[in-house]
């Protein structure tokens, strides 16, 4: 899996930082999420965008790490919004209902409010 971080200093949401993964998130690579998760919310922006629309596949591993930074996120007062997650991914949340809990937008455009 790859991941890349980029801090926007404008927007419509404010100052905002952007993580993107490519890949697989597995057992094996949710820990480097849940670091650049915990790494990007500690900088107190507005908000998180994580945009997969580049991530193939997911475990409960993944999961498990979006929800923590989902409540990570909720105590720092930081919106977290995951975008463009192709069907694949989008049909595990729907499973485990946890699209219900997430913030979702359809694209990383959509979610910067573009």
């Amino acid at each position: 899996m790859q991941i890349r971080t980029e801090v926007l200093e404008s927007g419509a949401l404010g100052r905002t930082v952007v993580i993107t993964a490519d890949g697989e998130v597995d057992m094996h690579e949710s820990p480097r999420l849940r670091k650049a998760l915990a790494d990007s919310i500690g900088y107190r922006p507005a908000a998180v965008v994580v945009d997969l629309a580049g991530v193939t596949f997911i475990d409960s591993s993944g999961v498990a790490t979006l929800v923590e930074a989902m409540k990570l996120a909720k105590a720092a007062g930081v919106a977290l919004i995951l975008a463009g997650m192709i069907d694949k991914v989008k049909d595990v949340f729907a499973l485990a209902r946890l699209d219900k809990f997430f913030r979702l937008a359809a694209s990383r455009r959509e979610a910067l409010g573009a």
